[in-house]
C-alpha cells in the first residue's frame, strides 16, 4: 500500500470534506442532465421503442422537439413499399388535446392539456412500443378507452376506471403504463379508432409521420438512403437511433437547457476545486512535521509532491465512488416518484474525468503548503 493511500485511510476525517464536496459536485451535474435526457427519452420513447426501423419525417424536420404534429403527403406512403426489405408501414400521431376529468364526490376538477399519443394496439402493429405490457394493448383494444402514464394520474385527476372529456369526448381510462412520463405535457396513449373519433386524425392528403418495419433490420441505412433518394424533396427517412440523436441534440440546444447546464458545471466546478483544494491544503499544513522528517531521511521534494499529487488521486475515487452512490439514491427516489432520469454512459464518463480533473487540479494548487517541510521545522 502507498503512503498517500495509507495516509488517506488512517487519516480519513481530515480528508472527508473533500470527498464530499467532489460528490457533491458529481451528483449535482449528474442529477441535471439526468433529468433533462430523462424529459427527453419521456418525450420521444414511444418512437424510441418502437418495432420500426426507420422514420419518415418532413423534408426540413431536423428533429421532434418544439413541434405537436409532423405532417407529410398521404401520397408517399405507397412509395415506401418500393424496397423490398420493407414489409409494414404505418402512420403515427401525437397531438395535444384539452382534458377534463370527471370527479367523484370530494374530488377536484381538473382542466388541463394532454399530449395524446396514437398507439395500435394489434398484435406486431410498428405503432406499438415493445415494452407496452399486454394489459395496456388490451386496454386500448376496447372502444373509446385510454391509458395512462402512471406518474399522470395525479396531474390529470384520474385513474383506473374514471371517465374523462377528451377534445368534448367521454373517454375512459383503461390501464396505466410506466416508463413514459412528461414532465411538459401529462402524456395519455389512444388507439387509431379513438384518434379518429376525437377529431384529431390527420386526414385527406395529409398523413402523420409514418414508421417503417423491415426484414432484415441490419439493412436500415441501405433502406434509409434508397427512400431519401427518391424523395423528390416531399420526405426524409431517418434511422431511428440517428433520430433519437438529432431530438437529444435538439433538446441540448435549447437556451434554457444549455443555462441550466452551464450553471449547474460552472458552479459544480467552483464548489469541487475550492473545497477540495483547501482541504488538502489544511491536511498538507497539518502533516507538515511528517513531511519534515522524510525530508530529514533524504526524501526529496520531487517525491513528496508525488505523494500529495497520489493522494489528490486517491481523494477523487473516493468522491468518484460517493457521487455513485448518491446518484444511484436520486435515480431510486426518482423511479419511486415517477420521475424520469436516464443517464447515458458517455455522460457518466465525462463527468467521471472532471471530477478526477477537479481533485489533480486540487491537489496541485495545494503543493505550496509543502514549501514549510523543512527539516528544521522538527525543532520548533
Amino acid at each position: 500500500m502507498s503512503l498517500a493511500l495509507a495516509t488517506l485511510i488512517h487519516e480519513w476525517r481530515r480528508y472527508l470534506a473533500a470527498v464530499i464536496a467532489l460528490a457533491f459536485s458529481g451528483v449535482l451535474i449528474l442529477a441535471q442532465m439526468g433529468l433533462m435526457t430523462g424529459i427527453l427519452r419521456a418525450f420521444t420513447a414511444t418512437i424510441d421503442r418502437s418495432p420500426a426501423e426507420i422514420i419518415i419525417l418532413p423534408p426540413k424536420a431536423q428533429s421532434l422537439m418544439g413541434t405537436t404534429e409532423a405532417v407529410l403527403p398521404s401520397r408517399i406512403r405507397p412509395r415506401m413499399y418500393l424496397h423490398p426489405e420493407v414489409t409494414a408501414v404505418d402512420t403515427w400521431e401525437f397531438k395535444v388535446a384539452e382534458w377534463t376529468n370527471i370527479p367523484g364526490p370530494g374530488e377536484k376538477q381538473v382542466r388541463a392539456f394532454a399530449r395524446v399519443a396514437m398507439v395500435d394496439p394489434a398484435p406486431g402493429s410498428v405503432t406499438l412500443p415493445v415494452d407496452f405490457p399486454e394489459s395496456a394493448r388490451r386496454a386500448l383494444e376496447a372502444p373509446l378507452s385510454l391509458v395512462l402514464d402512471a406518474s399522470s394520474t395525479a396531474k390529470l385527476g384520474a385513474k383506473v376506471g374514471d371517465s374523462v372529456i377528451v377534445q368534448g369526448q367521454t373517454l375512459q381510462v383503461a390501464g396505466l403504463v410506466t416508463g413514459y412520463a412528461n414532465i411538459e405535457l401529462p402524456t395519455a396513449f389512444v388507439s387509431r379508432d379513438t384518434l379518429i373519433r376525437l377529431g384529431l386524425m390527420t386526414g385527406g392528403d395529409q398523413t402523420g409521420l409514418l414508421l417503417l418495419k423491415l426484414k432484415s433490420p441490419e439493412r436500415a441505412a441501405e433502406v434509409r438512403d434508397f427512400l431519401n433518394e427518391r424523395s423528390n424533396g416531399e420526405y426524409r427517412a431517418w434511422l431511428r437511433e440517428d433520430l433519437s440523436e438529432a431530438n437529444a441534440e435538439a433538446f441540448m440546444q435549447e437556451q434554457v437547457v444549455g443555462l441550466l447546464l452551464g450553471f449547474s458545471l460552472v458552479l459544480a466546478v467552483l464548489i469541487g476545486i475550492g473545497i477540495t483544494s483547501q482541504t488538502l491544503r489544511g491536511a498538507v499544513a497539518s502533516n507538515i512535521r511528517e513531511f519534515a522528517s522524510l525530508r530529514a531521511l533524504g526524501v526529496s521534494m520531487p517525491a513528496l509532491r508525488g505523494v500529495v499529487v497520489e493522494l489528490s488521486f486517491w481523494v477523487g475515487v473516493a468522491g468518484l465512488l460517493g457521487a455513485a452512490a448518491l446518484t444511484g439514491a436520486v435515480m431510486a427516489a426518482a423511479r419511486m416518484t415517477n420521475i424520469n432520469m436516464s443517464l447515458p454512459l458517455p455522460y457518466v464518463g465525462g463527468v467521471a474525468i472532471l471530477l478526477m480533473a477537479i481533485s489533480l487540479v486540487s491537489g496541485f494548487l495545494s503543493l505550496g503548503a509543502l514549501s514549510r517541510s523543512q527539516p528544521a521545522e522538527l525543532l520548533r
